[in-house]
């Protein structure tokens, strides 16, 4: 039997079919994915995750989290270096530009006559250098109003207020009219919860009027904070949304700030919600999700970003499309995804790579990234609770777990959550038997994820054989501390 996965009405069945399997008590049909539902009840595409197709510019943090992209390691106002990342963020797809910020601590990394330089004078500078490679590729560019001196979003500070109108008025008669330009990144990052401050909607405005009289074919997008600090279910959250006067709002999924232990049930909720709300506000809603972990504590400024292992990654990606969103940016992919053999690398010299490889691999259509795409879409099994009663538990030692054959092929999802001791097995092998004789099939060893010390993830071991010729099946494995996994078949 094929099933659609879409359809509201066989989620029961679903769900009773993927229990079924973790308990080993039965085996049931697998739904199958295809490029279009045939179920007879719908006839929706089966979607495809978004990719992330814009990131931020950071120039940069000034303290320990940007240590990889540090300017005692790289000398961040070489345009030369800017202009070959352009390219390489180009090559990954990338179509949106974000600055961040374009000055800091009252110094400008743009010819400014407001303030002084970031970069030497004699050198073109970082944003002039950015620009220009963005336009020689079609990207499309926000530019910043910039963060003041000691601004740590005070948007009632009559001060900064003033700053950033001057900062835009110098920025719109800079670029405005570069072919580059797309709109502007609004830094007004004010929490959302409960619901957005009468202050923080005041702040947008009052930019965004500025920005419309200076620049009237711009975009303007902002980024808040805070989706799991938030009402959505509050009526004023969409009457504070409805009186916001920018085009689009890219929220922070938070996940890379880990605002909840356990946050993409919630975050797909979320999601949902906001959809609702964005339909009737007319506002575009993008998903900025957060590529990065801790090398160290969780939030602290001493503490260096590092790329976030790729199956975290791909579940927010998951999240964000199956929620609605329009489009996925990132904070950040300049130094969390690097270019294996770039002259010019930012970020941690191997997980940076790896990051890139994993995601340029999934965009290609591999096997193993495309099967968890599906996972983490259509939420086909336990999530990263370990209160998930989908999951078993396993202590240490070895185990032979005995199953009827199913039709399709073996799909091993495993919890990873280091911070718990809870790790994926040292290696897993497929047995099949058939004329009473076991058959060794395929031995999967899964990935180390060292660069996470603080996040719950799922991860995947995907075997190839198809297990319907078999009598008896059973997958073997060895856990080291402690390991939480569920079977099912694909």
């Amino acid at each position: 039997m094929y099933i659609c996965i879409k359809c509201e009405k066989m989620k029961n069945l679903i769900l009773a079919f993927l229990v079924a399997l973790a308990a080993l008590t039965s085996c049931g049909d697998a739904g199958k994915r295809g490029n279009v539902c045939n179920c007879g009840d719908c006839s929706a595409e089966v979607k495809e995750t978004l990719p992330v197709t814009g990131t931020f510019i950071n120039l940069p943090y000034q303290d320990v989290r940007n240590k990889y992209t540090n300017p005692q390691f790289i000398d961040h106002t070489d345009p030369q270096m800017w202009a070959a990342k352009v390219r390489e963020m180009h090559s990954m797809g990338m179509e949106y530009l974000v600055f961040m910020s374009v000055a800091n601590e009252c110094k400008a990394y743009y010819p400014s006559k407001l303030m002084d330089w970031h970069y030497p004078s004699w050198r073109q500078s970082p944003v002039d250098a950015i620009m220009e490679e963005a336009a020689k590729h079609g990207m499309k560019v926000f530019m910043s109003t910039g963060w003041a001196k000691d601004q740590d979003d005070n948007l009632r500070d009559p001060a900064i207020k003033g700053r950033q109108i001057e900062m835009m008025e110098e920025l719109a008669g800079l670029y405005g009219q570069h072919p580059a330009f797309y709109g502007w990144y609004l830094p007004v990052e004010d929490c959302l919860g409960p619901v957005l401050t009468d202050y923080a909607v005041e702040a947008v405005n009052a930019l965004t009027a500025r920005a419309r009289e200076l620049t009237p074919h711009a975009k303007i997008m902002i980024s808040p904070y805070g989706i799991f600090n938030s009402n959505f279910d509050d009526p004023r959250y969409e009457q504070q949304l409805s009186r916001l006067k920018v085009d689009i709002i890219a929220y922070q999924d938070e996940v890379g700030c880990v605002r909840e232990k356990y946050p993409l049930p919630r975050l797909r909720e979320n999601w949902k919600k906001l959809r609702a709300i964005h339909d009737k506000t007319g506002v575009e809603m993008w998903a900025n999700c957060e590529s990065f972990a801790w090398e160290h504590g969780t939030n602290d400024r001493q503490s260096a970003l590092i790329p976030a292992p790729f199956p975290r990654f791909l579940s927010q990606m998951a999240a964000a499309t199956e929620g609605g969103a329009e489009k996925i940016i990132s904070f950040i992919i300049c130094g969390m995804f690097d270019k294996p053999g770039s002259q010019y690398p930012l970020g941690q010299p191997y997980w940076s790579e790896k990051a890139y490889e994993d995601y340029m691999a999934w965009l290609g259509g591999d096997a193993h990234w495309k099967a968890a795409e599906e996972y983490f879409l259509y939420a086909a099994g336990p999530m990263e609770k370990v209160t998930d009663a989908a999951w078993t538990k396993y202590k240490a030692g070895k185990y032979e777990v005995e199953m009827d054959p199913c039709e399709g092929q073996l799909t091993v999802a495993m919890l990873n959550y280091n911070k718990r001791g809870i790790v994926p097995p040292v290696k897993v092998s497929l047995y099949g038997k058939a004329k009473g004789k076991w058959t060794l099939l395929e031995t999967v060893e899964p990935q180390k994820w060292a660069n996470t010390n603080h996040d719950a993830f799922v991860d995947h071991a995907f075997f190839n054989e198809d297990l319907s010729g078999f009598k008896k099946v059973k997958v073997v494995f060895t856990v080291e501390k402690e390991s939480y996994i569920y079977l099912m078949t694909r």
